[in-house]
């Protein structure tokens, strides 16, 4: 292994795990960095998620969702001694870079994932618009279609008038259960 550099000092480096392993990875790799002393050369990890909300048999969920399933961030100086201790953390795959040389992310980037992760309420996302026609897939009136009435951004609704018995009938739905046709 070539000799490790100091790339200008304390920097945030991107770690490979096996996917699903990513918090026993930051775990461990905690655990190593108080046991050899590493608190001076190793000082963040960050395992990149997000809040989305998931609708499942009609109930609205927010979970917690990796940003990239099988990688975990870490802020260190890059020394011989320290990415040993990170690369012979158990699960860590490597670090992302050219050869055994990590390459550092920029600053632009960590703070995009920091202003992302740190977004408590998931915002919506309708791209739905009024008189488009759009089949329900969730619900009392799954396999319904419809023509999209109103649309309220910010609470994540749509009212989609359905035909029922040869007459348009409002339903007030979540925008997660509707796709357009």
């Amino acid at each position: 292994m070539p000799k490790q550099t100091i790339q200008a000092g304390r920097r945030w480096y991107v770690i490979h795990t096996y996917s699903g392993y990513e918090e026993n990875v930051a775990h461990n790799l905690r655990q190593r960095i108080e046991s050899m002393g590493m608190e001076d050369k190793i000082f963040n990890i960050l395992i990149p998620t997000e809040t989305k909300i998931k609708i499942k048999n009609g109930k609205r969920k927010t979970i917690r969702e990796k940003i990239f399933p099988g990688y975990v961030i870490v802020e260190m100086m890059v020394t011989d001694d320290s990415w040993y201790v990170v690369r012979n953390t158990p699960n860590v795959t490597g670090f992302i870079g050219t050869g055994t040389i990590p390459t550092p992310i920029s600053d632009a980037e960590i703070k995009e994932l920091q202003r992302r992760m740190g977004v408590e309420e998931p915002k919506f996302h309708v791209d739905m618009e009024i008189g488009q026609t759009v089949q329900i897939t969730d619900g009392p009136f799954k396999t319904f279609e419809g023509k999209v009435s109103n649309v309220d951004e910010e609470r994540g609704k749509i009212k989609v008038l359905v035909n029922m018995f040869g007459r348009e009938t409002p339903v007030e739905l979540d925008f997660l259960q509707v796709k357009k046709i």
